[in-house]
């Protein structure tokens, strides 16, 4: 079933369909929840405060030179002098003890860090020597991380200073974080006791070509190409970078992280995004990465070791095989060193000895000076900016991170970039606000076990900056779709995606910006519960808008009647495609369904919906058997329906009732209604519109309703009634 919904996400979105509705912005959705409440303000604050750590020495004795102020810094930026504005000198001799339940200690978690939950006063931490240990148990051997853990068990026993305050931070399959900031050695040590490989750690980095050349003979003739996974799992180690960094950025002192590895490996430019993000992320926040290779010092023999097969192939006997190998760690090593040199911290390769590690992060941070300015630079390009401190003492040297992204607008983000702030977005737990959207998911039964969930998105197009071209409003909009299960042994289960660039081009008598923007897409599910959520954002400003709801596919199998959504459409446009699977397509034509539920006058309100497994009538007659390619025919039925239109509990306006005494979808088993109700029957006004529907034969009934809202007519010169833009055909 879960291929079954993948497949069909991927050709529902192939045809999907984006339409120009004649409506007024104002819109309400029928079935889903409003994204929040409608009271209180969202504020927005930025800064361009850059803070950069400088370790001062003494040219001939190494020690540090401490006593200097403000004004015997220079900093340039791309050789432009910048004004400090902020100044501070943090010396870990000058610790005071500290109150470790002020720190809650190994009470806290990341995202706790995340609300600045971290420490009760930040203030307390000065002078300390801040150290996150990050094991990722996701890229390490069992032999790795036991030789990580002897190191960092070693330097709490015999090297770890009072200052020093120390978290531990692991991932395998999950980012955790096992130990916040604490001197206490005892913890740190239980807390080590438990890092251990298992069936969880050393998954990441498989093969990377698909080719069986210079690849181990196993008897198989086939060998995996992992690079797409490899890719997701660079991703996801340099999140989880990210994360941690975002959560101590409130804390201005310098941070150190250990980051223990065994290797992260690039695909070209698939992860670029994700690295400038984690860096950038950690010069935010004065995080330096001091990146330790656990793999250590490595033998790479031509033909392998002994815990492989021979080679296939001729590689080991033409030199080919040992240069993948090494081009393959240098891969690993250089993702690595890049953080490390961005972040102003050190990588340490090829050494089974990892206690420099530990003495470089003591060293750098044993007294330092922090200076802050805000660049002269406004400009939000995402450039890279070197930075060149000086001071008015020619016998020191200075040790200072050389420069720093920054921030970039929607503008000049690159492709990479946008794609990473949809995916951010679709993972955040906070709404996007930008771009208003509006959601309605209906179902129809395909199967006994199979439910057409449509689902449409609507946008006011006030909402959308289009730019004129010739005679034409145009105009791009990104949407990402995700429906997960949100029950059971599946919960979190992803059950179909949506990914799509719509290009908008309407003719300027149509006045798009007036009007709203709908798009429909949909998903074969199950009955259950899932979790829905989409994305928009439009292509001008970057602005985002999200909608996210729970919806319950039912199972109308344990239902008296098994009666579909009611879809009320004021739009139906051509479709002709032979094959289409939307069960919205009739007869060449494809019913758009109103999200508002607003209709003027001079409209019309189309119903669709469906009664399946009804009732044979005792006196009917069997079907005759219809053999060869003659067409099957429906069982009898005797189902009767109309729809009334209510106003302050009154009914002001009922079609007649329409009888339905055979099945006329037999396939699905099903009687099918569609009503064409004109608008200009009603008043403008609101109404409670009820869908009727007896089962005579079975003796049930159902009454659905919704609300309904007309509008007076348009007494100017109506635009067509529904176009579907080119770009979206």
């Amino acid at each position: 079933m879960r291929d079954i919904c993948y497949e069909f996400a991927r050709k529902s979105t192939a045809a999907l369909l984006c339409a120009l509705l004649s409506l007024p912005v104002a819109a309400f959705a029928q079935q889903a929840q409003p994204q929040q409440e409608s009271s209180g303000f969202t504020m927005k604050i930025s800064t361009n405060m850059v803070l950069t750590n400088v370790v001062v020495r003494d040219k001939k004795t190494g020690e540090v030179v401490k006593g200097l102020t403000a004004s015997d810094f220079t900093i340039t930026e791309d050789k432009k002098p910048q004004k400090i504005s902020s100044f501070d000198f943090q010396n870990v001799d000058a610790a005071a003890v500290l109150n470790e339940k002020g720190t809650a200690t190994g009470k806290t978690s990341v995202a706790d860090m995340l609300n600045n939950d971290f420490a009760s006063d930040p203030a307390a931490l000065k002078d300390h020597r801040l150290i996150v240990m990050f094991f990722d148990m996701s890229s390490m051997q069992d032999d790795d991380i036991d030789r990580a853990v002897d190191a960092a068990r070693n330097y709490v026993n015999k090297q770890m200073q009072p200052a020093d305050l120390v978290a531990m931070v692991s991932m395998s399959t999950s980012l955790k974080m096992d130990q916040d900031f604490t001197s206490n050695k005892d913890a740190l040590l239980r807390v080590l006791s438990r890092y251990n490989g298992d069936d969880d750690t050393g998954f990441a980095n498989g093969g990377t070509t698909g080719s069986t050349d210079a690849t181990s003979d196993d008897g198989s003739s086939f060998a995996a190409d992992d690079s797409e996974f490899n890719s997701l799992n660079t991703d996801r180690e340099l999140f989880a970078i990210r994360t941690i960094a975002k959560s101590l950025e409130r804390v201005e002192q310098r941070k150190s992280m250990l980051f223990f590895s065994g290797g992260i490996t690039r695909n070209g430019i698939e992860n670029q995004a994700s690295l400038r993000a984690a860096t950038n992320a950690a010069a935010r926040s004065n995080l330096a990465i001091y990146s330790v290779d656990t793999r250590g010092l490595q033998a790479l023999p031509p033909v392998g070791d002994a815990t492989k097969g021979s080679l296939r192939g001729t590689s080991a006997y033409t030199g080919a095989a040992v240069k993948s190998q090494f081009n393959s760690n240098f891969a690993s090593q250089e993702t690595l060193s890049n953080l490390s040199t961005d972040t102003g911290g050190k990588a340490f390769f090829d050494s089974n000895d990892f206690a420099p590690a530990f003495q470089q992060v003591q060293h750098d941070t044993e007294a330092y000076y922090i200076l802050g300015f805000r660049s002269s630079n406004q400009k939000r390009d995402g450039s890279y900016r070197h930075l060149t401190v000086t001071v008015n003492r020619k016998d020191v040297k200075l040790e200072y991170r050389p420069g720093y992204f920054s921030p970039a607008d929607f503008q000049h983000q690159k492709n990479e970039d946008r794609e990473l702030a949809l995916k951010e977005q679709m993972r955040s737990d906070y709404p996007a606000t930008d771009v208003p959207v509006y959601l309605q998911a209906l179902y129809l039964r395909e199967a006994d076990n199979r439910y057409y969930v449509p689902v449409s998105i609507l946008i006011p197009g006030s909402a959308i900056p289009f730019v004129s071209k010739g005679n034409e409003d145009k105009a791009t909009i990104d949407i990402m779709g995700q429906v997960r299960a949100s029950t059971g042994s599946a919960s979190g289960v992803d059950f179909g995606n949506v990914r799509e660039t719509i290009k908008l081009a309407v003719d300027q008598s149509q006045q798009a910006a007036h009007k709203n923007i709908q798009y429909s897409t949909g998903f074969l599910l199950a009955p259950g519960h899932y979790h829905l959520k989409f994305v928009v954002r439009e292509n001008q400003t970057g602005n985002m808008g999200s909608f996210e709801t729970d919806i319950n596919v039912p199972d109308l199998k344990k239902a008296t009647m098994k009666l579909s959504s009611v879809v009320l459409s004021t739009q139906r446009t051509a479709n002709n495609q032979r094959y289409s699977q939307s069960l919205l397509v009739r007869d060449g034509q494809e019913w758009v369904p109103n999200v508002s539920h607003i209709v003027r006058q001079d409209q019309h309100l189309y119903f669709l919906y469906e009664l399946y497994n009804p009732t044979k009538p005792k006196e009917a007659a069997t079907p005759a058997a219809s053999p060869g390619l003659g067409r099957r025919e429906g069982q009898a039925a005797k189902v009767l329906t109309s729809i009334e239109f209510l106003s302050n509990g009154a009914k002001v306006f009922e079609t007649p009732t329409v009888t339905a005494d055979r099945v006329n979808i037999p396939d699905r088993d099903a009687v099918a209604f569609q009503f064409d109700v004109p608008a200009s029957q009603l008043k403008p006004g609101t109404y409670i519109c009820q869908v009727n529907v007896v089962d005579d034969a079975g003796g049930t009934f159902s009454f659905p309703r919704m609300a309904v809202r007309v509008l007076p007519a348009v007494t100017t010169t109506p635009a067509s009634a529904a176009t579907s833009t080119p770009a979206a055909q």
